[in-house]
């Protein structure tokens, strides 16, 4: 067990939304008609009312010395204000959370800038805010300007920085003046590809090389995996789960909860004795919809891909040789799809479903199913990084 650096106890925020009714258009004559109504009338002038939203409701967790713990979620589910509040920017409505040690946030971009000073001057200015004295932050500023790339505009104030050099600047100041818990939100999405590699990078070794805390926010499913050791999914400000990352990703994307949806029915059964999709055996995919609904010559495409998004492979029951769903009493389409040596990770199924090949899908269902490919007896040195398109049969049902 590892040491608590962050107790989070029935943490709960509550925003109070007011509505006010108001006329799409207003002319200065009904401006001065409803004042005149108003010194003869009592109460508001307008109609307004109030509605209470729960950012937050009834949070528990702990995060231990070390942790690198993503935070992820739909648009909405709380990830933002949680690490607001974590952050000392937003004072919770009820709940205890307890914190031993230095914070540096990140959470949008400039994030403790000031447009006006030069980016030395800001360095130093955050350092100080962060606790640090002028000696400690000077022992880290060439380190800060160096990772930042930002040398050419040091003595430029701020204001004029592009996004992607507020956030080099910003993310290397957080990162290298060595606090105890480090938060970083979506803001790293700013950076391009190797900035964000570079930022991945830094904040494993301060978090495997120097035990600091990372809490992550991202919704690269990617860097998430790759990252994180444990994720906290939050869904309209409760704790949906919290735990191992390749535990908690499926859950994130809903994969499996819709196996069934208006009259179809999908599943997925591997034929090799193991019970497993092992290299070089079939995964028997059954698309069916309910007899007697749908009329025959339906079609069934699936789509395949990674928890993260990369779409692996893609098959459309109407470009299949030999399937023909105009008979009468068909009811939907089989699969069988060879796996030629998938990486051992989990990937996800969508599947649509349509009227005919020349018609748009009647029905999607994304995150149908979840299917865990095995390499069982091939080394991992001849397993591609690039996915192989599988090889697959249809026939309908």
């Amino acid at each position: 067990m590892g040491t608590p650096i962050i107790t989070v106890e029935h943490l709960s925020k509550r925003y109070e939304l007011r509505h006010q009714q108001a006329e799409r258009y207003t002319a200065l004559r009904d401006v001065l008609t409803n004042k005149a109504r108003s010194l003869f009338r009592r109460g508001p002038a307008a109609s307004v009312t109030r509605d209470e939203f729960m950012a937050l409701n009834d949070v528990n967790f702990t995060v231990n010395a070390g942790d690198r713990l993503g935070v992820i979620g739909r648009n909405g589910a709380g990830k933002s204000t949680l690490l607001k509040v974590l952050s000392r920017i937003v004072d919770p409505t009820q709940g205890r959370i307890t914190i031993d040690g230095r914070v540096a946030s990140l959470l949008e971009v400039g994030t403790g800038f000031h447009p006006e000073l030069t980016g030395r001057e800001n360095i130093f200015l955050n350092g100080a805010i962060l606790g640090m004295g002028r000696a400690e932050i000077r022992s880290k500023f060439d380190e800060i300007v160096e990772f930042a790339e930002v040398e050419r505009f040091l003595d430029t104030p701020v204001k004029r920085y592009s996004s992607g050099m507020y956030v080099r600047l910003a993310f290397a100041v957080a990162a290298h003046l060595e606090p105890e818990i480090l938060i970083v939100d979506e803001v790293l999405a700013v950076g391009d590809a190797q900035f964000q590699r570079k930022c991945l990078g830094k904040m494993r070794d301060i978090s495997t090389g120097h035990g600091r805390t990372i809490l992550f926010v991202s919704h690269n499913m990617g860097a998430i995996r790759s990252f994180c050791d444990r994720c906290l999914l939050l869904d309209r400000g409760r704790v949906l789960a919290d735990g191992p990352t390749n535990d908690v990703l499926p859950l994130y994307f809903g994969v499996g909860k819709d196996t069934e949806m208006d009259g179809f029915r999908i599943s997925a059964v591997p034929l090799d004795p193991s019970g497993e999709w092992v290299a070089g055996s079939l995964m028997r995919i059954d698309i069916s919809w309910a007899e007697g609904r749908y009329r025959p010559g339906w079609h069934a495409d699936v789509a395949c891909y990674t928890l993260e998004g990369t779409k692996l492979f893609a098959f459309q029951s109407h470009t299949m040789p030999g399937v023909n769903t105009e008979v009468v009493g068909s009811n939907g389409v089989r699969f069988e799809i060879m796996n030629p040596g998938l990486v051992d990770q989990d990937i996800r199924l969508d599947v649509g479903v349509r009227p005919s090949a020349n018609q748009p899908y009647n029905v999607v269902i994304e995150n149908a199913l979840l299917l865990s490919p095995s390499n069982k007896g091939i080394s991992r040195d001849r397993v591609p990084d690039v996915l192989l398109v599988p090889q697959a049969t249809c026939m309908a049902l």
